[in-house]
Order: C-alpha cells, then structure tokens, then sequence
C-alpha cells in the first residue's frame, strides 16, 4: 500500500478516536459554520479527519482504500495527494456557499475527499464496475451520475443527516483537478467527461434558479 495512503488513513483513525473520546477536541475541530466565518478556517480540514462514530469511519476508509490505488496508479502518489486535498476542499468550500446563513451547520467526516478519489477513479477507469448497494454490478459512469443526482436530491429535500453538499464538492473536485492533471481524458474518454458532466450543470442551474 502507497506511503501517503496508509498516512491519510491513519491520520483519520487516530483523530477520529480521539474525538469519540474527547468531546472538546470533537468540537474544536468539526466544521461548524458560525466558528468558520468568524475565523476559524482549518475547521474546514480539521473536520475532514473526524468521523460520528466507527461505521462512518470504516466506510470512508474501506471506499479510499479499494479506489486510491487507480488514481495512484494512472496518476501517480503526488497527484493522488492532490486530488484528495483539493476535493476536501472544495467539498469545504462548497457547503460554506450553500450553508452560508445557517451559522448552527455543522459537519465532519472525509466523504467530500474521498468522493474526490472515487469519481476521480471513475473518469480514469469509467469501465470498471462497481457493485451497487455492494451486490447489483453496475458500469462506473452510471454509478458517479446517480450519485451525484441523488447528492442533488439529498441537497433539495434536507430531510437526513447526510453531507451532500461535501459528496457533491468533492466530486467537482476530484473531477476538475484529475482532468487537469491528465487532459488526455477529454479524448480518450470523452463520451463519459460529457456524461459526468450532466449532474454538474444541473446542480448549477438550480442553484441560479434558487431550487436549492
């Protein structure tokens, strides 16, 4: 296994530990957005590191350790440290944009990175198949589009728990920055960029439509 991946995942089972255990260290570092906007930026990605509780934990793990070695292996190990940062990012930045006014939001766990990874592995693999619900096969590119149109629901109806918002940001990252990486993809693959695309442009649409 890659060097950085055995760190990144290390670095969330060690936080995510001592924040099951540590009340106060849990709330220093979640993403909560009155704390962010008063200054508290790292917040941002503190809470990429801390998980609810075991099951969270193990399922972003288990989902980075099965899909960091495609972006590792075609991209190589720098670049896969950039696609994970940048989508934890942008997963951050984009749950700051449409949580703004809500300044009780708050929000943990590294779904928005590890998206980034998983939609980065499926532009460069988009003819792997993935198992969906873990049992029915499913080609990759339909996977990510149904993926990011349920985030879109999930976004609109706000009737669970779950960070769409991150999933969401953290796909447009790992999108955009494993097409800058290896533009070769708007060739080789071209069919599924477009295709990937889609739920991109919709989300936007609605956003300008004030349906969000």
């Amino acid at each position: 296994m890659n060097t950085f991946l055995i760190a990144i995942i290390l670095a969330n089972v060690l936080m995510s530990f001592k924040g099951f255990n540590d009340p106060v260290f849990f709330g220093k570092y979640q993403f909560h957005m009155g704390r962010f906007l008063s200054g508290e930026q790292i917040r941002i990605v503190s809470s990429a590191f801390l998980h609810a509780d075991i099951s969270h934990l193990a399922f972003n793990m288990l989902t980075l350790y099965f899909f960091a070695p495609v972006v590792i292996g075609y991209l190589g190990a720098m670049s896969f440290l950039m696609v994970y940062f940048a989508s934890l990012i942008v997963g951050g930045l984009l749950t700051v944009y449409f949580h703004k006014n809500d300044y009780n939001y708050s929000a943990i766990g590294a779904s928005g990175a590890v998206t980034g990874i998983l939609y980065s592995a499926i532009l460069l693999r988009p003819d792997m198949m993935l198992g969906l619900f873990f049992i029915v096969p499913i080609p990759a590119y339909i996977f990510g589009i149904l993926y990011l149109l349920y985030s879109i629901y999930g976004m609109r109806a706000k009737n669970d728990n779950i960070g769409h918002t991150a999933h969401f940001g953290g796909a447009i990252g790992g999108y955009l920055i494993t097409l800058l990486i290896n533009p070769n993809l708007l060739v080789d693959h071209l069919l599924m960029v477009v295709l990937l695309t889609i739920p991109l442009v919709i989300l936007f649409v609605m956003a300008k439509m004030g349906k969000l």
